[in-house]
């Protein structure tokens, strides 16, 4: 062979060979140390460990395939809510996004893996080898151990959505109304709906609703209203088009009974009229919360679209996931305690502590649970109060951080005590109007109990039904007067350490962040 053929040769040598020879000589002559820390940013930008190593086109797709799904990832969470919520809800979406995790992650292992080992040099003493393999091991762990906790978090919601609601045709209610799935809201301006605290603990016999507390919700803007109905309330009433009508048309109780009728009263209705009369209002998975649907509603002058039913006991574990919420405590709150007659009652005893008052108190479940249930000594409507100051702090105590820290542990219990009607086709709406709910205006509509309920004997509904109007009626925006040109006499105060909460007339709605804030001078009677 010539000379000019050799160097004719030597020219058309593939350039990616002399690339490749020098990668292996810097991998012939890179330290153990300075391999693992190129492993080490190779786990933090997938594909750099390929290129380093001498496969630049395999490490350029990687890098690139990288780049576009962090970006991808970052345009749907600014822009896509609707979609995020809607896989949220959606049990066959949520299986498909565990799979696609745990696939994430697998590929992540492997390409760490194929790095270290382009990256490592050729030769290796023992110790160095061992080294080598257990850094890597670690890496592949710590990819392993979020990428399970993502995939059960996705599992753990896949399973709470499945379990709690169910599709319109996977479950019977005797009141659900029918609505466009497309659009749940178009047509409702307000969404009502029955908030249940179920209490069947240990030594009680049957289910009694001691917390019953209607949401009216406005569909546009999230402002709520909550209404607390007392537990002792007797003779509540049903529209006159439902088959209870006719067996109670002038509301439930029986006529030919005494003044106080304990097994009339509002909390017994859940357990009760089921028993009495089942299926009087057709199929139905839960005939109780159905009655007193449409027994609160006629009460209220309110169509109740829906109820969320809680075990009370259950509702411990949520806020103990939460890590405790924060109230105000004006009171003395007993822990326990029975009178040892009436309905639901147990033995007669004293309560076991109290809960002592002061601002900014940091419950844990079992405390916080007391704080909305404690009655002994106390009055009912200091009761409903404090069950609404609970709602309040549980929602603000509901922080993203929370939620994905400790969303395994919300997941199971919430699967354990909530019962709803609420269809899962709907729910991703229901969540767009809970973070409207979370920044919006929430208010205590005040019954005027003084006035329309001394006792629960016969309370004056059609008098409650006109303050609840008035209180979900959309407020007017103020028409601007002229300015004059004198300047005003009157001048801001500035804030001090202590705030005065002024309570509104007896009827008045009260926003529930001035309802709940601390005042002593309260003493819960």
């Amino acid at each position: 062979m010539t000379r000019s053929t050799r160097a004719a040769g030597r020219r058309s040598a593939p350039r990616a060979n002399r690339s490749r020879q020098r990668a292996q000589r810097a991998y012939r002559s890179r330290t153990v140390s300075k391999a693992l820390g190129l492993t080490l940013v190779s786990a933090l930008i997938p594909g750099l460990g390929f290129v380093l190593g001498g496969r630049k086109k395999l490490g350029a797709f990687v890098i690139t395939l990288y780049a576009g799904l962090l970006l991808l990832a970052a345009y749907v969470a600014l822009t896509q809510r609707g979609a995020i919520v809607d896989l949220a809800v959606n049990p066959s979406r949520l299986l498909l996004a565990t799979g696609g995790v745990l696939v994430m992650g697998l590929i992540w292992i492997c390409i760490v893996v194929s790095s270290h080992k382009l990256l490592r040099p050729i030769s290796l003493t023992s110790v160095g080898r061992f080294t080598g393999s257990a850094f890597v091991g670690l890496l592949c762990f710590g990819i392993a151990v979020p990428t399970t906790f993502a995939a059960q978090t996705v599992m753990a919601q896949r399973d709470l959505v499945g379990s709690v609601f169910k599709s319109e045709k996977d479950s019977k209610s005797a009141t659900r109304p029918n609505v466009d799935k497309k659009d749940p809201w178009a047509k409702k301006p307000r969404l009502n709906i029955v908030l249940l605290g179920a209490d069947d603990g240990v030594g009680r016999e049957g289910t009694r609703t001691d917390t019953v507390i209607v949401a009216s919700i406005d569909t546009k803007t999230g402002d709520t209203a909550l209404i607390s109905l007392s537990r002792n309330w007797m003779r509540m009433p049903f529209p006159e088009d439902s088959p209870l009508h006719e067996k109670f048309p002038d509301g439930y109780y029986d006529p030919s009974g005494p003044a106080e009728q304990p097994e009339y009263y509002l909390d017994s209705m859940y357990d009760n009229i089921p028993k009495k009369y089942p299926g009087l209002l057709g199929a139905t998975d839960n005939m109780g919360a159905d009655v007193l649907k449409l027994s609160a509603g006629a009460a209220l002058g309110l169509d109740i679209d829906y109820y969320m039913q809680v075990n009370l006991k259950g509702f411990e574990q949520i806020i103990d996931a939460l890590g405790g919420i924060t109230v105000n405590i004006n009171y003395k709150v007993p822990i326990g305690g029975d009178y040892g007659a009436g309905p639901g009652s147990n033995t007669a005893r004293k309560p076991s502590g109290y809960l002592q008052p002061g601002p900014n108190q940091k419950l844990n479940g079992h405390d916080a649970l007391w704080f909305a249930r404690g009655r002994y000594g106390l009055s009912d409507p200091s009761r409903q109060e404090r069950q609404r100051c609970t709602i309040h702090a549980l929602v603000n105590s509901a922080s993203p951080a929370a939620l994905v820290t400790s969303y395994n542990q919300i997941a199971a219990a919430g699967k354990q005590l909530l019962r709803t009607d609420i269809p899962g086709d709907i729910l991703g709406d229901f969540i767009e109007l809970g973070l409207k709910v979370k920044n919006a205006n929430v208010t205590n509509v005040d019954l005027d109990k003084s006035k329309n309920f001394p006792t629960g004997q016969n309370p004056d509904y059609e008098a409650m039904r006109e303050l609840v109007q008035k209180a979900i009626q959309p407020k007017t925006k103020p028409v601007a007067s002229t300015p004059s040109g004198k300047p005003s006499s009157s001048t801001t105060k500035k804030p001090g350490k202590k705030t005065t909460t002024v309570k509104p007339p007896a009827g008045e709605p009260q926003n529930l962040a001035d309802a709940c804030a601390y005042d002593p001078t309260q003493t819960g009677n």
